[in-house]
């Protein structure tokens, strides 16, 4: 079985330099806030070419803290995109306001920009765009429109982070960025963890406050905050993984460009990542859209190769959200990518002969679904 992304790879050529670090922190024994977080935030911000980075339990808190520092709360709307992982409207609603769905763009299946201006009420708070499957959504366009009716705006960036969008980095090209540390993503921790990113000293210090209970000093709380702090041993395996990073990003980028290549002349009627000339892309995920999805990932699990669908059902379909009014329009992009959607094994450590077996395998199943007449 090939691994949908293999961990263990990553870990046996990293394993002298991670268990260093695991070792410095259990000689220190400062298992909460140690040196290892500041060390890898001043890190992380001059990597994405911020002033400030403050790291967090996870990149589903990382939304709550953003919004929590912008002061968004009940009856306030944040617009974002219903193809994602339930986090981003979940964070929205846990605090009280209302996720409006706005409809992708069916070419990169990031939030279309063109929709959002109409999507704009007098409640309207911020924008959140999601950075799907690794690479940025069109931000200058977005953070424009938001621009205009001056919304500040946070961008989803946990599946892109190392990506570059017009030669900046994501999660440095809007108000705040946010991004995840779980372990599958790009950059990842081995357990969960996440990271805020921005230019702004004064949300900086708010989120910096939240993430320690709202305090400023010990024991003196101006704010509501939450526990949301990065564990120093998530923080000294990331630092450690980040002296490989570059290296797994040309390594993604290239393994990317390798699929799409080989599918494009072996699979017909799939259709592979667009990637605009403006973006690159980490390929968190690297998601297909095929027809009878479902009987080309039986074929694939049945010769061995895992699959996954990020997501077959869009958030304005999810029972969690019935009753909230967070659908004003129809969604038919969304609900056509969800129906189409195939991950297929990604990661720095897919070697080329695994990936053409891959490649082989999805061009079978294509043609003997094409025989099948279905």
């Amino acid at each position: 079985m090939i691994p949908f992304i293999d961990l263990k790879a990553q870990y046996r050529a990293l394993q002298s330099d991670i268990r260093a670090r695991i070792d410095r922190v259990l000689e220190h024994g400062q298992y909460v806030m140690g040196p290892e977080v500041a060390e890898l935030e001043e890190r992380l911000a001059a990597y994405v070419g911020v002033r400030h980075c403050i790291s967090a339990s996870s990149g589903t808190d990382t939304l709550l803290i953003a919004m929590m520092a912008l002061g968004i709360g009940r009856g306030d709307e944040v617009i974002t995109t219903p193809f994602t992982f339930i986090a981003t409207g979940e964070m929205i609603a846990l605090l009280g306001a209302t996720p409006v769905f706005v409809d992708i763009d069916p070419q990169t299946c990031n939030l279309d920009p063109e929709k959002i201006e109409a999507a704009i009420s007098p409640r309207t708070r911020a924008v959140m765009p999601v950075s799907l499957y690794g690479q940025c959504a069109d931000m200058d366009a977005i953070t424009a429109i938001a621009g205009r009716h001056k919304l500040p705006v946070i961008e989803d960036a946990a599946q892109s982070f190392g990506a570059r969008y017009k030669g900046r980095r994501s999660c440095g090209l809007s108000t705040i960025g946010s991004t995840s540390f779980f372990p599958s993503k790009p950059l990842g921790a081995y357990g969960d963890g996440g990271a805020l990113f921005t230019n702004d000293d004064d949300l900086a210090k708010a989120m910096r406050e939240i993430r320690v209970h709202g305090q400023d000093r010990r024991y003196h709380h101006p704010r509501i905050g939450i526990n949301g702090r990065l564990d120093t041993l998530q923080a000294a395996v990331l630092l450690a993984k980040l002296d490989r990073f570059d290296w797994e990003v040309a390594r993604r980028e290239e393994i990317g460009r390798r699929y799409s290549q080989r599918i494009a002349t072996t699979c017909p009627g799939v259709v592979t990542p667009t990637i605009p000339p403006w973006n690159t892309s980490v390929y968190a995920q690297y998601t297909i859209q095929v027809g009878q999805r479902d009987a080309v990932a039986a074929a694939l699990n049945a010769a061995g190769i895992p699959t996954a669908v990020h997501y077959p059902v869009p958030l304005h379909r999810q029972a969690a959200f019935a009753g909230i009014d967070c659908c004003r329009v129809p969604l038919p992009a969304a609900e056509m990518a969800a129906s189409l959607v195939l991950s297929l094994p990604m990661g720095p450590d897919l070697d080329d002969a695994d990936q053409d077996r891959i490649v082989a395998a999805l061009a079978a199943s294509i043609n003997e679904n094409q025989r099948a007449g279905r």
